[in-house]
């Protein structure tokens, strides 16, 4: 039952009025988090995303070409599934099976491996929330956790995002799915590759502590 506070007549009663446009911000986003799959009875609100008031606003960090920024700013329109300070959820625009959705942060960062660890915590955390009442909506049986980082691994939208992809038995819907994987060799090449691995992390480890320590 949702309260008298969150009814639809006080949300647009605040729209009309200026003074109450951060309220009916707030209101929109507690109305999603109550009831995220009844939006379409406040489409203006819950449906379409409203600008964020925590989005950075310098044209380094928010640049104008982005989409995912212009969607962030209420420039462009979205299908809102979930928001908070740190990040928004949207309908892919171009599913690859109903419920396919997108996880972005609010702050513009092109890639995964440049986005802060906080960011990508926050981004993380909502992620069996999110996805629980995404396969329980639309029936599906799984779902993929994808981020595409960088052009040879098919990103398109240079704004970290992580895809939230329903699945369901039989749906073939990656082909790679029907090849057979082949058992990692034990040979020097591979003891080599982890070997390379392991030290380069450990060098870009110990790179950091002293940045840390330089620091404090």
């Amino acid at each position: 039952m949702i309260h008298p506070y969150l009814s639809q007549h006080r949300i647009r009663d605040a729209i009309a009025k200026p003074k109450f446009q951060m309220e009916a911000r707030r209101l929109a986003i507690l109305y999603s988090h109550l009831c995220p799959f009844r939006s379409a009875s406040v489409p203006s609100l819950s449906s379409i995303v409203s600008p964020s008031a925590c989005a950075p606003q310098s044209k380094e960090t928010f640049p104008h070409d982005c989409v995912f920024c212009q969607i962030i700013r209420g420039d462009s329109p979205a299908f809102k599934l979930y928001e908070d300070d740190m990040c928004l959820c949207i309908l892919d625009t171009r599913p690859l099976s109903p419920g396919h959705s997108l996880i972005i942060p609010k702050s513009h960062f092109p890639s995964l491996d440049t986005t802060p660890p906080s960011v990508v915590a926050a981004m993380c955390s909502k992620v069996p929330f999110i996805s629980n009442a995404i396969i329980k909506v639309t029936g599906a049986d799984s779902f993929n956790l994808l981020v595409n980082n960088g052009v040879a691994a098919g990103q398109v939208i240079f704004h970290t995002h992580i895809h939230i992809i329903p699945r369901k038995a039989g749906d073939c819907l990656w082909t790679s799915e029907s090849l057979h994987r082949r058992t990692l060799k034990v040979d020097q090449e591979t003891s080599g590759l982890a070997n390379r691995v392991r030290e380069l992390l450990l060098n870009i480890s110990e790179e950091n502590k002293d940045q840390v320590s330089t620091l404090s």
